[in-house]
């Protein structure tokens, strides 16, 4: 049986920190930003953690 190959679309998206969480970068800054304001467009411009939810559907996604 071949192997199970990784999502590459999620693989672009996302990447491994040191301690096995997953990190990502917020939605929502690629257009209309004109009516956003300055403060919440510097928060979308900071990469987070995926939440714990979705953290275990993800990681077997990635490394299937």
């Amino acid at each position: 049986m071949p192997k199970q190959k990784s999502k590459r679309a999620l693989r672009k998206r996302v990447r491994l920190t040191g301690t096995g969480r997953l990190r990502r970068h917020r939605a929502y800054k690629s257009h209309l930003l004109t009516r956003k304001h300055p403060k919440r467009k510097r928060r979308l411009r900071k990469a987070t953690l995926v939440s714990h939810a979705d953290e275990r559907r993800l990681k077997r996604l990635l490394m299937a």
